[in-house]
Order: structure tokens, then sequence, then C-alpha cells
């Protein structure tokens, strides 16, 4: 029997993506300031846990103007909301089923 960990998704598994991607679940798609204030990380690091996660088809950047202003937009692909939705199960699965030991001969 494999423990479930081997489940979970390296790619979102780090605190900093696990944030992202959370922050971008619950919204069609956030510009990227607003995920970095959000999560709490600067800009250079928000831009590398962005690639991983683009790289890994979780994450669609956009890049536009508003105004004057250059602005990146951040938005999950459905492959990235299955793969969060995967990854939330498995954790679930985790911390609310513990294995039980097996019965005493």
């Amino acid at each position: 029997m494999n423990h479930p960990r081997r489940e979970l998704d390296p790619v979102i598994h780090s605190p900093v993506r696990f944030s992202v991607v959370a922050a971008l679940s619950g919204v069609e798609q956030a510009e990227f300031r607003f995920i970095r204030d959000t999560v709490e990380v600067s800009d250079s690091a928000l831009s590398q846990h962005v690639a991983a996660l683009e790289q890994a088809g979780y994450v669609k950047v956009t890049k536009g103007r508003a105004g004057r202003r250059a602005k990146t937009w951040l938005a999950l692909t459905e492959s990235g909301r299955r793969a969060f939705t995967h990854h939330l199960a498995v954790l679930n699965r985790i911390a609310t089923e513990p294995p039980q030991p097996p019965p005493e001969p």
C-alpha cells in the first residue's frame, strides 16, 4: 500500500506555489501585483514561482497595458485547476484518514 503523499504534486506543493494557486483558484484571473501582495513575496520570487507553474501548464501569463501601465495577469489553466483540486483531495486524505494498525494476532 502506497502512502497518499506520493500523489502530492511537487510543482504545487511548494508553500509559495500552493499559495499562488490557491489565490488564483477563486478568480478567473488576477493581476501580478495583487498575487504578490496576497502571497507576501517579492516580485522576483513570484516571477520564479509563476515561471515554474507556467512551465507545468498550470498558470497562463498574459501581459498587457492598462492605460499607460504595463500589467501582467495570471490565471489558472484547466489543468492547473484539476491539479489543485487533486492536490487538496490528497492533503485531505492524509489529514483525515490516518492509517490503521494491523490487527494483533
